[in-house]
């Protein structure tokens, strides 16, 4: 993160950040400083408290709610709903980078690793053996993420996941505003605009998927392959914020509720450094 940014973004959520008391407070400076470096280098609390001079339990409070402002003061402005003229110049990047006509996103879901919660049994388990919860999301074709759905447990599927989830919800009852049916390019047939997904999401009016089975015909690989190109968007946009935001890839330390603050802090973080355009974070 540059300079520049790091100040822009403590600007922004110091208001939220200050605290009054009888004895000298925490900074914002330090509690921004403290959140960022554990979700950069998913650190244990007490490297933490150590290297700051303060309390456990106070770096975790102070993590907890830090991440709550974070998405609270910037989820408005960075992760807002596009309107209908937003997803149209989506589309028309997708279809410059992909060849992919109406796309206005990919959408997948991505398993965070977390403890075991109590009394949990065998709810978070999931297909690779561990507890997680999943980040359920959709990128365009800059990798930002415009729609986020965090929490759900790891024993469902993506399809389970997507359908229970309020995205999922209005693009299957067809209440999600997408523009209207444009003609596909150099022809005269009308087409809807469409989210591309993996075969674990069902085909839909604005929902796509690939082809199912192997040895498929010429022209119906070649469109698997398009959409492919499509759909790998949303692989590249968690394997950035996985990897700039390391506490991803490490096992989470919560309760399920304080690692939905955490992933959902990553994620806003994310998209506020892709729209400012930092090469420190992601380059050319």
């Amino acid at each position: 993160m540059s300079v520049a940014n790091y100040n822009l973004l403590l600007s922004l959520l110091q208001q939220r950040l200050q605290r009054f008391s009888f004895r000298k407070p925490i900074q914002p400076e330090t509690r921004l400083a403290v959140t960022l470096i554990f979700l950069a280098q998913g650190c244990n609390f007490y490297v933490l408290a150590w290297s700051f001079k303060l309390g456990v339990s106070t770096v975790r409070k102070i993590i907890y709610e830090t991440c709550d402002a974070i998405w609270d003061e910037l989820h408005g402005v960075y992760l807002s709903t596009p309107n209908s003229h937003e997803l149209r110049d989506i589309a028309s990047k997708f279809y410059v980078k992909t060849g992919m006509p109406n796309c206005l996103g990919a959408i997948d879901g991505k398993h965070i690793r977390i403890t075991s919660p109590r009394n949990s049994g065998s709810l978070y388990y999931n297909y690779k053996k561990t507890f997680s919860i999943v980040l359920m999301a959709v990128s365009d074709a800059n990798y930002v993420f415009t729609y986020v759905d965090v929490g759900a447990l790891g024993s469902q599927n993506d399809g389970g996941i997507f359908a229970r989830s309020a995205f999922g919800k209005k693009l299957l009852n067809g209440t999600l505003e997408v523009p209207s049916d444009t003609n596909l390019p150099g022809t005269t047939s009308s087409f809807p605009y469409y989210y591309v997904g993996d075969s674990a999401f069902p085909l839909k009016q604005n929902l796509m998927r690939p082809y199912p089975g192997r040895h498929l015909p010429e022209d119906k690989d070649k469109f698997n392959l398009a959409l492919s190109r499509a759909r790998v968007h949303i692989e590249n946009a968690f394997g950035i914020l996985a990897n700039r935001w390391r506490v991803l890839h490490t096992t989470i330390h919560a309760c399920p509720k304080n690692a939905d603050k955490i992933v959902l802090a990553t994620v806003v973080l994310h998209n506020f450094l892709m729209l400012q355009n930092d090469r420190n974070y992601c380059t050319l």
